[in-house]
């Protein structure tokens, strides 16, 4: 949506201060967005119909099941491919090389963001000694990290 958008914008100065506009779902516009949106849409069809497309794929993640996800998604890219826009064609190539793990966060609602937080910490710890003597004080910083212990500094008293 935003490569549409800046693509426009080169062409029409009245698109300037207009990215959240885009960006944005609809139900979080706010009435000043909404009428300048509406405005937009008028003006630059091409705009409209990609904004259109964006509002479109994120009904996906409100489908009951899998069956009914993947008749969307495929209707969807079909929508895509006759619009002819160049960055959802880029977009669309995504989903179909991602389609099955797709379909299965619409069947599950399940994300692997919590173990890619933990090897984010992970990482973060390699980085921050640049090597441990031997794999166990490796492993202990790893469980001290993601363990969120806290612990006090000792007050010593002179």
């Amino acid at each position: 949506m935003n490569q549409v958008r800046i693509s426009e914008r080169k062409e029409h100065d009245a698109l300037k201060g207009h990215k959240y506009t885009f960006l944005r779902n609809r139900e979080n516009l706010t009435n000043k967005q909404e009428v300048s949106l509406a405005e937009m849409i008028d003006l630059y069809p091409t705009l409209g119909q990609a904004y259109r497309l964006k509002e479109l794929f994120n009904d996906l993640w409100s489908m009951p099941d899998k069956v009914s996800a993947e008749a969307f998604l495929k209707q969807w890219c079909e929508e895509v491919e006759k619009s002819k826009i160049s960055a959802f064609m880029k977009f669309v190539k995504t989903v179909r090389s991602h389609w099955s793990g797709i379909i299965h966060f619409v069947e599950t609602k399940i994300t692997n963001g919590i173990l890619e937080g933990i090897n984010s910490k992970v990482q973060l710890a390699k980085r921050r000694a640049r090597g441990y003597r031997n794999i166990n004080n490796f492993i202990n910083m790893i469980y001290f990290l993601c363990g969120k212990l806290k612990f006090d500094y000792p007050l010593y008293f002179t």
